[in-house]
């Protein structure tokens, strides 16, 4: 066991991971699904009864006119799962510790699998979240999908957590975004096409377990500053999106058990939060705490609700929703504790800007972390939630804060009926999951510890380039000045001494205007990582109102917006009075969904993009976000800062980042007189006030009412009623893959590598963003030229998200980031790479084509953190369309080698110590692992030699880190492995 204070970590804010710590810390955890059969006909009956009732809070809901005839269609199954229910408790051997939980008022909620009668006291020491995962190997242990001997591990998790056991979970339910819906619906539909194909009964692709949607999940900010900018946005989303909407509504009704929520609702998370998350299922008399896996990392928010949710990538949460038990490796749990209050002034951003700071330096890469203590009353659930949304930043598959008063309190303020939240209540005390810090607790046994007094938590911001990199807010102009010193990097731009003083003046709109370096351009309050706090969004509000007062007013040149994550911010800041006064700094409500987080910032006015580009200015974006990766937020802004959405409004007054707040003024008052921050920053019982007269029930019930009635332009979308899509080939929005065009029943069984060429080499922290096609559509890029051959003008060209569904675009965007450093290129930064045998310097995309034309493979070669960042299933689909057939690297983000795995791309550790590099690897060699042919004689995580044919020989560590992973290998990926089951069944 360890037990460090954080605050002593806080004292060395500026350390670094090094090389080998990093190395240690690599993903060694991610739920994929397991090698044992599909489902049994028990199995199969459970996973449909976490379908009724459909929608939690036990409102009436009504759905959209377009998904009654698939809840109709579903009916039959509903009518068997009856029947399977009264037989379930004998097929399983934990029958006998099915017990009734009784209502206060006589009769009972349900049944549920009783962890107290187990009568083993190892139960009491476990963390919280490891019960979520006992509870679920419990209640669906049939002894074929999941053992007792599975159980067993999981009871004796303090010991085997250690031995990196194996162990098969299956949430409740699964979680989509519209952006990562779309692919997975396409799979589907392929996956349909497949086993029409082969034979098989293509009706038996279909979602096993309740599927929630959440479509426009994004919103391009193409219209701000205006009062009209929420119904501008929208219409232009429909008229770029509406074939991609109406094959998401193709899908509501072509598959059972997926339900749809319509555009303009809001973001994913926080409609998961406010909304969807169930805390406690009650199915038919059943009763079983809620899980969730969603293809966003952010899922990792519900864990705020008590909820254990965590991201995958869409190739798994494809088979999660096919009935594929997800095997896990028994993750490590950090016990965080926490003590104290925050001071005056300081915002959940700053504690959660904090603690991913501690935890990134901890390292808990692959592990969930805990939190507990006194400090934990002193926290509202929305400031939970917003530690919980930033687990992908530092690294945890969760960051999990268990059910207690604070947690019902939520769920009442937020529309769930009183009858919902004892139900919830009763259930977690009986199965002694519910933390009543009014009596005294039990001790838990955590695979090491930390310590946090939120008095120690200081206002900050975090940047310029990573979300861990965390600046005091009093050190941030000098900060600033030494990022424009230093070297290019993650903490440098290089910047001549004798051009940081540099001026770009312009004329904007016919007045005159300038920039230097650390002008604020882009100043956004978005993501569901602050939108779902009333205190932030709030006091956000109360700055502007302060700024107004005072005389005080944004620069029209900077791009400001304000893009709430639900319908009822917008209700709390109505009735607050506060919208009027961002609306006068400039930020409108743009729309209801993740805006410049994931770099939907929109254009920039053309005098300003040009005075950035002219002049090499280093400008500034300031956003409430969780990601601030190089070239995510906006191509033209180098240098992006994550703070609180009262800061954003600041740094926005302020017009730049080189400022000092403590000594330096923000502007000049009406009266003439300095004003500085510390005029214009509300008290946290001003906060407090606001959040209690403004925040209330009935605006949480009237919005999720509405939600489900959709929108007239959604509601006239019309969508064909056949189960097997008609591909239209002329699209470029949704176009059918190549994944099974020569699938057979045979499975293509292990292979090595030979003689491959290196298609890139890159160093550390290559993230998702590099990798996966995001942003917009660069206009000589390789999917440019694509979508320009096809007929589609620029302005048209839309975002690669929206694209997702087309993998001729997908596939030309795949290493297509301006920021990519390739080694390859010698020090040079773009999308492009070298093709060895010519020497010729090409896009990445037509290099690889070159290759793939040839017969000859290929191999990327990599630093550590190689895939960290957001879940993206198109940063392992990528590559397999662009024929690489492994990656070597130091070490993995969890979600992204698991994605490879599921693609069927080799991942590969480099022994510690050891990279690229060290080995004088230069890329321009060939490269063969020697791999055996048979999957037998392939162990999990065993030793492979890796040849160059220039004499060159080292050891790495095969990534297949579970069986079931060698048998998704084997098929040549999880798909073609679940479609081969199902056949055979």
């Amino acid at each position: 066991m360890m037990y460090i204070s954080a605050s002593s970590l806080l004292r060395s804010t500026r350390s670094k991971l090094s090389s080998s710590s990093l190395s240690r810390t690599f993903s060694n955890h991610h739920p994929s699904s397991t090698s044992r059969s599909f489902s049994s006909s028990a199995a199969a009956a459970r996973s449909f009864s976490s379908s009724v009732p459909r929608w939690s809070h036990r409102l009436d809901w009504r759905s959209p006119v377009t998904l009654r005839p698939q809840i109709t269609a579903f009916a039959p199954f509903i009518e068997r799962f009856h029947r399977k229910i009264a037989t379930m408790a004998n097929e399983n051997p934990f029958k006998g510790n099915l017990t009734s939980l009784p209502k206060p008022s006589g009769g009972e909620f349900g049944k549920f699998y009783s962890l107290p009668s187990l009568n083993d006291p190892r139960i009491d020491r476990l963390p919280y979240s490891i019960k979520i995962l006992l509870e679920s190997a419990i209640r669906n242990c049939d002894n074929f999908q999941v053992t007792k001997e599975d159980v067993e591990k999981i009871i004796d998790w303090e010991n085997s957590y250690t031995k990196q056991v194996e162990i098969p979970f299956k949430p409740a339910r699964v979680l989509l975004q519209d952006f990562t819906g779309v692919p997975a619906v396409v799979d589907l539909a392929c996956m349909r096409d497949a086993m029409n194909k082969l034979g098989g009964d293509s009706n038996k692709i279909n979602p096993l377990v309740p599927v929630d949607l959440v479509v426009d999940h994004s919103v391009q900010v193409d219209v701000a500053r205006s009062e009209n900018a929420v119904q501008a946005n929208m219409e232009l989303e429909f008229q770029r999106n509406k074939e991609r909407f109406a094959f998401l509504k193709w899908g509501s009704t072509a598959f059972r058990n997926m339900l749809v929520v319509p555009p303009g609702s809001g973001i994913v998370h926080q409609v998961n939060l406010e909304y969807l998350g169930r805390v406690v299922f009650n199915n038919e008399g059943l009763l079983y705490p809620d899980s969730v896996v969603g293809t966003d990392s952010h899922t990792t928010m519900i864990d705020g609700l008590g909820v254990a949710g965590w991201g995958v990538g869409g190739i798994e949460a494809e088979a999660a929703m096919l009935g594929q038990p997800m095997s896990m490796v028994l993750p490590g749990v950090v016990g965080f504790k926490l003590s104290g209050k925050l001071q005056d002034g300081v915002t959940a951003t700053d504690l959660v800007l904090t603690v991913t700071q501690i935890l990134r330096k901890h390292g808990v890469v692959g592990k969930f972390v805990e939190f507990y203590g006194d400090g934990m009353g002193k926290l509202s659930l929305a400031d939970r939630a917003t530690i919980a949304n930033m687990s992908p930043e530092y690294g945890a598959t969760m960051g999990f804060f268990p059910v207690d008063h604070v947690t019902l309190q939520y769920l009442k303020l937020t529309g769930r009926s009183d009858e919902t939240v004892a139900m919830i209540e009763s259930y977690l005390r009986a199965n002694n999951m519910f933390v009543d810090y009014n009596e005294p607790q039990q001790d838990r046994a955590y695979s090491s510890y930390l310590e946090l007094n939120l008095s120690d938590v200081e206002p900050c911001i975090s940047g310029p380039k990573r979300p861990h990199d965390r600046v005091p807010l009093k050190e941030m102009k000098a900060d600033w000045h030494s990022c424009l010193d230093n070297k290019v990097g993650f903490k440098g731009f290089a910047i001549p001494k004798e051009a940081q003083g540099k001026v770009a003046k312009f004329d904007f709109q016919g007045q005159p205007a300038e920039l230097k370096h650390g002008s604020v351009v882009i100043a956004a309050i978005t993501s569901c990582t602050n939108t779902s706090n009333p205190s932030v969004m709030l006091g956000a509000g109360l700055v502007a109102k302060k700024a107004h007062e005072l005389g005080l007013q944004v620069k029209p040149w900077v791009k400001t917006s304000l893009a709430p994550g639900s319908g009822v911010v917008t209700k709390y800041l109505l009735q607050s009075g506060l919208q009027k006064y961002l609306n006068e700094q400039g930020f409108h409500i743009v729309g209801f969904g993740c805006t410049t987080c994931i770099g939907n910032s929109g254009d920039l006015n053309e005098s300003v993009s040009s005075a950035i580009s002219e002049n090499d200015i280093v400008a500034a974006a300031v956003l409430s976000g969780n990601r601030n990766f190089e070239g995510r937020v906006h191509p033209l802004t180098r240098a992006n800062y994550l703070a609180s959405p009262p800061l954003v409004v600041a740094y926005a007054l302020a017009g730049t980042v080189d400022i000092d707040f403590e000594k330096e003024p923000i502007g000049t008052g009406k009266d003439g007189k300095n004003v500085f921050l510390r005029d214009i920053w509300p008290s946290n019982e001003e906060i407090a006030e606001a959040v209690q007269s403004s925040v209330l029930p009935d605006m949480f019930r009237s919005t999720y009412e509405a939600i489900t009635k959709g929108n007239p332009m959604w509601n006239q979308l019309e969508v064909p009623v056949d189960k097997l899509y008609s591909w239209d080939p002329k699209s470029t929005y949704i176009h059918e893959p190549p994944y099974f065009k020569s699938m057979t029943m045979d499975p293509p069984g292990a292979h090595g590598v030979k003689d491959a060429y290196c298609l890139l080499n890159f160093g550390d922290s290559i993230t998702t963003d590099h990798i996966s096609p995001a942003g917009n559509i660069q206009k000589d890029s390789p999917a440019a030229k694509f979508l320009v051959e096809h007929g589609v003008e620029r302005k048209d060209f839309n975002s690669y998200g929206s694209r997702r569904g087309n993998d001729e675009v997908m596939a030309r965007g795949t290493f297509a980031n301006i920021r990519l450093v390739n080694k390859l290129l010698n020090g040079e930064v773009g999308a492009k790479t070298v093709h060895i045998p010519t020497g010729e310097k090409l896009y990445v995309f037509d290099a690889a084509m070159r290759y793939k034309t040839a017969g000859q493979d290929t191999v990327v070669l990599a630093g550590a953190e190689y895939g960290s960042g957001s879940s993206r299933d198109w940063a392992a689909k990528g590559p397999m369309l662009l024929g690489v057939k492994a990656v070597i690297a130091k070490s993995f983000e969890r979600i992204h080698r698991s994605n490879l795995v599921g693609m069927g791309i080799i991942p590969l550790c480099f022994k510690s110590g050891e990279d690229a590099d060290t080995l004088g690897l230069t890329g321009h060699e060939r490269y063969t692992i020697d791999l055996p042919s048979k999957i037998s004689e392939i162990r999990p995580g065993q030793d492979v030699t890796v040849t160059t044919d220039n004499g060159k020989s080292f050891t790495c560590t095969v990534r297949f880190d579970t069986e079931v992973e060698l048998a998704y290998f084997n098929n040549g990926g999880i798909l073609p492995y679940v479609i081969r089951n199902l056949i055979k069944q």
